[in-house]
């Protein structure tokens, strides 16, 4: 009796976990849909030109990670979305840029910029 419920009691928290990553997620979609949706932001992809090459969001530019401290100036004074494959180099360049004065928020992947950009308004 005691294994079953220690069991039940596993199984809820992991179910509760999984929802709170799945809000969390949504959350971070609300919050950056109409910078998304905005034409005056600037859709930054941080990842590599071939896989930009291969898929991106539409008006997105191809800045990589690497070439950010080039691009600076380019970038100050705008509202800029970064966006990757896992959200790791999303993240990287959204530290950097804050460091840099840089107006910046963090789509995380391209799934999330396509999911806005698709969505019913």
């Amino acid at each position: 009796m005691k294994k079953l419920f220690f069991l039940m009691l596993i199984s809820v928290f992991v179910m509760s976990c999984q929802t709170q990553k799945t809000t969390a997620v949504n959350s971070d979609r609300t919050e950056i849909k109409p910078l998304v949706l905005d034409p005056e932001t600037v859709l930054v992809d941080v990842r590599i030109p071939e896989q930009f090459a291969a898929k991106t969001a539409e008006g997105a530019i191809n800045i990589p990670l690497g070439e950010l401290q080039n691009n600076l100036d380019m970038l100050k004074g705008k509202n800029v979305v970064v966006f990757c494959n896992s959200g790791r180099q999303a993240s990287e360049a959204e530290a950097f840029l804050k460091k840099n004065d840089v107006k910046v928020y963090n789509a995380k992947t391209l799934q999330n910029v396509e999911a806005i950009k698709n969505e019913k308004k």
